[in-house]
């Protein structure tokens, strides 16, 4: 049944050691997928009563609810990735989507805060208490380092040599990275690390604890960021992750070269890090005015 090949190549997965949120988008994608088979033919529902046209019908039902290209693009990769595990298997008689072509999805710019707004989000959080002094390491780690909310949630105090100003990296597939740490995000991970034991740590290494002494996971550390960003950013769909963006975007800015940010975020390729070369336009724009003699001249 169409459940129980899912399931199998869900585990298959799993074997080759990818990232839970990448298994968990996979599996919601694919559940969606059987919801629509089971609409149409019962519980009993397999894969080999799905013709072309029944897939057609998915994917034109899904548009309706008015996905962008992207989430469309991503559904697509999965229902793919399934019919040519399925196929190679030998568990459906054809990959019948094989020949499908992706949609083209449109590049939205990544939302950054600018510098001024950075300084305001890291200066927020009070020392005068432990969740300030522990949200403001966690603020600064974020910013310095450039990491995932996730990466952050499962960073353990080992992973940190103080000494050498590094942290050793486990991001998605798997993909080990080491970073620098900056001295204003070391002395925030000091100073919190000084008082981690008035949470009442239950016999963890994970180095954010959250007040019943358990390891905060991802959700809680969105809560608590996203409370701190709506204090400084004054656009729409700034998040978390807007603070990995920011941490590119100004090393751009910087003059720091693109490989290097891009073994710094943990990009497989650097068409995903080439973005931030859009969002660094104003940089280029103002050497432009200060450098070139026809522009000079009007001055």
């Amino acid at each position: 049944m169409l459940d129980m090949k899912i399931k199998k190549y869900l585990d298959y997965m799993r074997a080759r050691e990818m990232a839970e949120n990448t298994i968990t988008s996979y599996q919601n994608e694919l559940k969606d997928f059987s919801g629509f088979i089971k609409e149409g033919f019962g519980d009993e529902a397999d894969l080999d009563k799905v013709s072309k046209v029944v897939l057609k019908a998915y994917f034109a039902k899904s548009m309706q609810k008015g996905l962008s290209n992207r989430s469309m693009s991503h559904k697509m990769v999965v229902i793919k990735d399934f019919y040519a595990y399925m196929f190679k298997e030998g568990l459906v008689k054809s990959n019948l989507v094989a020949g499908m072509k992706l949609p083209k999805f449109s590049s939205h710019l990544p939302v950054f805060l600018d510098k001024n707004q950075m300084e305001r989000l890291l200066s927020i959080p009070e020392n005068n208490d432990k969740f300030g002094i522990r949200n403001k390491a966690i603020l600064e780690l974020m910013y310095s380092c450039g990491l995932r909310i996730s990466e952050v949630a499962s960073c353990t105090i080992g992973q940190i040599d103080f000494k050498k100003g590094l942290i050793d990296l486990i991001g998605k597939g798997n993909k080990q990275r080491i970073v620098p740490v900056g001295k204003f995000a070391l002395q925030a991970l000091s100073d919190y690390l000084k008082i981690r034991d008035s949470f009442s740590p239950r016999d963890t290494e994970v180095l954010f604890v959250s007040k019943s002494g358990l390891p905060m996971d991802a959700d809680q550390l969105r809560q608590i960021i996203g409370r701190y960003l709506d204090l400084v950013a004054d656009s729409k769909g700034c998040s978390p992750h807007s603070i990995r963006h920011s941490f590119a975007t100004h090393l751009l800015d910087a003059g720091a070269d693109l490989k290097a940010v891009q073994e710094m975020l943990g990009h497989s390729n650097l068409s995903t890090t080439e973005i931030y070369t859009h969002v660094s336009l104003s940089k280029i724009k103002e050497i432009y005015k200060k450098n070139h003699p026809r522009d000079k001249m009007k001055k």
